[in-house]
């Protein structure tokens, strides 16, 4: 049977599963949908139609499912917040329901850990195993990628992409797309070069690392033809090679879409 505090105010529609954990002075909206060993330990808020998926762990003062800051649309009663499995969600977290400019909906994956303080805005897609570290925020619109960290008090503009496994320092300002196994670093991000550590963490063989590193420094560092050519000279050169390919489909992806990529001469 759920294990409700008597202090916890669950509304009537509420769909929280036999496992899950709710502690005290917690507050449950009508439409929320809390899944199998969820635990919300305390003083957590889960407001309008908000899933929070199996085995997520919730700390006291998160707020969960609260409407966007995004002006006239606070109270829409479509938007959602979709989080994943086996989120750790520390103390005072925010995430944010979605707009009607992207289907209502802000979703969250699975395996993340998000720190004290840390905020999703609306219409965000955040993927799996992604860390933001304390203070860290992402703006409206904001995707990254599977893996990707997030240093303190970072901040990221609406509508960057961050790619997958990207690193980015403490107190960072992102305000141009990430690509994938980068290292941004600086007050104003800049790009640094591949986020080595993290590639070797996760496997990656030393040819790999290699082949990305000579990659990287032709498309960022090279001075044959500019930044667009090397772009399609790579797409030709490294087709057989996956992620060198995930790069550059990053980058085209992000120019086709005319945001402006976060290059090493930022």
């Amino acid at each position: 049977m759920t294990n409700i505090h008597p202090t916890a105010v669950i509304e009537d529609g509420a769909q929280i599963a036999s496992t899950a954990e709710i502690g005290p002075l917690c507050y449950v909206s009508a439409k929320a949908k809390i899944g199998e060993n969820v635990r919300l330990i305390a003083h957590v808020t889960v407001l309008n139609d908000t899933t929070i998926g199996d085995g997520t762990i919730v700390f006291p003062g998160a707020v969960l499912g609260g409407g966007p800051q995004d002006h006239g649309n606070e109270f829409r009663p479509e938007a959602k917040l979709i989080i994943g499995k086996n989120n750790i969600i520390r103390e005072n977290v925010t995430m944010q329901c979605g707009t009607p400019k992207e289907h209502f909906t802000t979703v969250v994956g699975d395996g993340g850990m998000f720190m004290v303080n840390s905020h999703v805005a609306h219409d965000c897609v955040v993927g799996n195993n992604v860390i933001m570290t304390n203070n860290a925020v992402i703006g409206g619109h904001v995707h990254v990628g599977d893996g990707a960290i997030l240093g303190g008090n970072c901040a990221v503009h609406q509508f960057c992409h961050i790619g997958r496994k990207a690193m980015i320092g403490g107190m960072t300002g992102i305000a141009r797309d990430v690509i994938p196994f980068a290292m941004v670093t600086g007050d104003r991000g800049k790009l640094r070069g591949l986020n080595l550590v993290g590639l070797k963490r996760s496997g990656f063989a030393p040819e790999e690392v290699k082949a990305m590193t000579r990659a990287y420094m032709y498309l960022f560092k090279s001075h044959e033809d500019n930044f667009e050519t090397r772009v399609a000279k790579a797409a030709e050169k490294y087709k057989d090679d996956t992620l060198i390919m995930e790069v550059v489909d990053f980058i085209n992806e992000s120019l086709k879409g005319r945001r402006n990529i976060l290059t090493a001469e930022a």
